[in-house]
């Protein structure tokens, strides 16, 4: 990876963090304001929203942190060894940490008047997608697995061709 994809690729992560932050420390709390004033029959709704919006920052947050440090084990060319199957393996449940929360956020909207029901069907296809990424990721890391073991191998044969000659 080349030093201006990883460049351009943790401007990008710190931009994202950036604005989770904000999102987290300014929008979040206008929102839980904001949904004060709802109808009594929806107002139980408060709560939950609340805090499945704050948790799928939190997870949001986990997988921007955990992409940047396989990007500094890229550019460190250490990304092949067993170090990153950690970040991997947080990356692929922030994701479906984050799915199982979209998921949820439809199972809390569902009942009831508060949204239309196409904004639930919305919300599943949502959670189906992510959970797709997760799954995506998952495949990545078996890919990962087969690199590091190839790698092993070839170090190996390096090393026995070495006593050879």
């Amino acid at each position: 990876m080349g030093k201006l994809a990883v460049l351009a690729l943790r401007a990008v992560l710190v931009a994202l963090l950036a604005g989770s932050l904000f999102v987290q420390a300014v929008m979040v709390p206008l929102l839980a304001a904001d949904l004060e004033g709802l109808d009594a029959d929806v107002a139980h709704l408060r709560a939950p929203i609340v805090v499945i919006t704050l948790l799928g920052l939190v997870s949001a947050q986990v997988i921007l942190v955990c992409v940047w440090r396989l990007v500094t084990m890229v550019r460190r060319g250490t990304v092949f060894s067993h170090g990153a199957f950690r970040y991997v393996d947080v990356v692929a449940g922030g994701f479906v940490a984050a799915a199982l929360l979209v998921f949820a956020l439809g199972v809390v909207l569902a009942p009831g008047e508060a949204v239309a029901p196409g904004v639930v069907l919305l919300l599943g296809g949502v959670a189906l997608a992510v959970l797709g990424v997760a799954l995506i990721v998952v495949v990545l890391r078996t890919l990962l697995a087969q690199a590091v073991a190839r790698d092993a191998e070839a170090a190996r044969m390096r090393a026995e061709l070495n006593e050879v000659i």
